[in-house]
């Protein structure tokens, strides 16, 4: 049975365990949410590394096998820096999926949702850079997402009117393709889509994150599959906000 630990600033990693889930249903899972610090998308990249350390540190503590960092803040402030300092330890991080928006746009634009951190990241200008010659892309900071989603209101007056202040200006520009760059946001996704309106597709990369998982443990030959399913939640802060999401988003075991 493998252990697979899973880190976010919040509840917003959870959209990728259940994820995780579907393809490793008889795994150990750990998950730790950094709610005491979170938002982590205004946090300095120092700040956020200590956090990542701090946090891997227990993982490993609790026998993880791997680490999903299911932060696309994160990922962009501290991956880099603990693939270097635990290089036997395999990590999987968030990257916005701009790759498929841009193979799935018919209009040549696409929108990318994400934190202030993530689009100031050097692994999402790396990936931006790859595609821009060949489609438009817009971009729009998700003002409010994390903490709608951490209050647990995914859907209402308050949720629509601060996701389309946010989602609408990508519309407006054309975009037919809009990439969630925020873990948490896979959560708004309902109202995301209504907004949007059926001639837009909305990516969420947790998918493709839970199978690159998948694989890490495969090409290391790490047991699996043996059961029995299981799940810690841990947080820095208060635990209740990490239960609420749980239900709410119907993922309980």
């Amino acid at each position: 049975m493998a252990t697979l630990g899973i880190f976010d600033s919040g509840s917003g990693g959870l959209s990728v365990y259940r994820e995780l889930v579907k393809v490793l249903p008889r795994e150990r899972f750990i998950y730790y949410s950094d709610n005491a610090h979170c938002p982590y998308g205004e946090k300095t990249a120092l700040y956020i590394q200590e956090r990542a350390r701090f946090i891997t540190d227990f993982l490993l503590g609790k026998g993880a096998d791997i680490i999903v960092v299911a932060c696309n803040t994160a990922t962009a402030a501290a991956i880099s820096m603990l693939r270097e300092e635990y290089p036997s330890v395999p990590f999987v991080g968030m990257e916005p999926a701009v790759k498929p928006a841009a193979l799935g746009t018919r209009t040549g634009v696409i929108g990318v949702l994400a934190t202030a951190g993530t689009l100031k990241g050097s692994k999402y200008l790396h990936t931006r850079g790859r595609f821009e010659d060949n489609v438009r892309i817009a971009e729009h900071v998700g003002q409010g997402f994390v903490e709608l989603v951490e209050a647990g209101i995914l859907d209402g007056p308050e949720a629509e009117a601060t996701v389309r202040a946010s989602l609408q200006p990508l519309l407006d520009e054309g975009a037919d393709v809009v990439v969630l760059g925020c873990t948490h946001y896979p959560f708004l996704r309902p109202v995301i889509e209504r907004i949007a309106g059926p001639g837009v597709q909305v990516i969420d990369p947790a998918p493709a994150v839970a199978r690159q998982a998948q694989r890490l443990l495969e090409e290391r030959g790490v047991p699996m599959g043996e059961g029995p399913f299981s799940v810690e939640l841990h947080s820095s802060g208060d635990p209740a906000a990490l239960s609420r999401i749980f239900k709410l988003a119907q993922i309980m075991p």
